[in-house]
């Protein structure tokens, strides 16, 4: 099995002829992280080994390596010096792309106010080296740090293709962030900025919405879209902030056809990220093809949330 152990800046053009014929090497997971260390790691297969290169300023940390091991599963981290950490991240990235053959990566992490003046560069490289992201998850630490327009900057540039999370205090409610189309999961927290227009622009399969600015009149609207087939087809899960069922029947779906289930009627629902629940009661409506929207309150390990699944 490969080790993973590559000392990239001592790959020979020979050996990185070689390693680009290895077929197996597409089966593994290629993910960055540009946060308060800037790194890549490559995952194996099943993730039974998991290398990440960090970058250092420390000349006596260079090359040095730290494995530990958890059921099973082994984590390398190789530490690579380089006098300009971000330059010689990119660097980095470009070997391992080189090497694997990749334009796609499978995930990137990016807190956006870490490296304030450098999120322009790093999404510029990833656009100008054509780079697609499979998975992408934008984070900030500190609320009080306007990340807005870098954000937008990120979006426009960059193609995501699988799942989107954006766990960013954006601040204008008028944010002109493009959202990516056609994706399995799309994830906002906190979502102030989601308003009626925007909730109709999105076409995603599973949806999770903290905090949006969505009166229970657009709702209605919203929900009368969908039942003719206007808008929002693709959706098979939505999760929101949680909310009674009966405020919703009375404020929402007052003069919108539906079904109040008995809490007698035990289902099996899929809800985020493709897990499956039983869910007893709910209230349903029905699209014009035949499709059915429950509403019901998820109750899970991670609190509890006002849910619609399309079945």
């Amino acid at each position: 099995m490969f080790s993973f152990r590559i000392n990239f800046s001592m790959t020979s053009k020979r050996s990185k002829a070689v390693t680009k014929k290895m077929t197996f090497y597409s089966k593994y997971h290629i993910l960055v992280t540009i946060d308060d260390a800037l790194e890549i790691t490559i995952r194996g297969i099943n993730n039974v080994v998991s290398c990440t290169y960090n970058m250092t300023s420390d000349k006596q940390m260079d090359g040095k390596t730290e494995e530990t091991t958890y059921k099973d599963r082994i984590f390398r981290d190789v530490y690579n010096y380089a006098e300009d950490l971000v330059e010689g991240w990119k660097q980095l990235c470009k070997h391992v792309l080189d090497i694997f053959k990749r334009k796609t990566i499978n995930g990137i992490v990016m807190t956006m106010d870490e490296f304030v003046n450098h999120n322009v560069s790093v999404i510029d490289f990833l656009k100008s080296n054509e780079i697609l992201v499979d998975g992408c998850y934008l984070y900030q630490k500190r609320q009080k740090k306007n990340v807005d327009k870098h954000a937008a900057y990120f979006l426009k540039n960059l193609t995501v293709n699988l799942n989107f999370t954006l766990h960013l205090n954006i601040r204008n409610n008028n944010f002109d962030g493009k959202i990516p189309k056609r994706l399995q999961v799309l994830n906002i927290e906190p979502s102030k900025w989601i308003g009626y227009e925007r909730l109709l622009e999105i076409d995603s399969k599973h949806v999770i919405l903290r905090n949006n600015r969505i009166t229970n009149e657009e709702w209605n609207l919203f929900l009368k879209k969908w039942i003719s087939m206007e808008t929002n087809q693709n959706l098979e899960y939505m999760e929101l902030d949680k909310r009674e069922l009966g405020g919703f029947r009375d404020r929402v779906l007052y003069d919108i056809p539906h079904e109040v289930v008995s809490e007698e009627v035990s289902r099996i629902l899929t809800i985020r990220y493709k897990q499956t629940q039983e869910i007893r009661g709910g209230i349903d409506i029905r699209r014009t093809d035949g499709k059915t929207a429950t509403f019901f309150v998820l109750r899970a390990s991670w609190g509890e949330y006002f849910s619609m699944c399309i079945h």
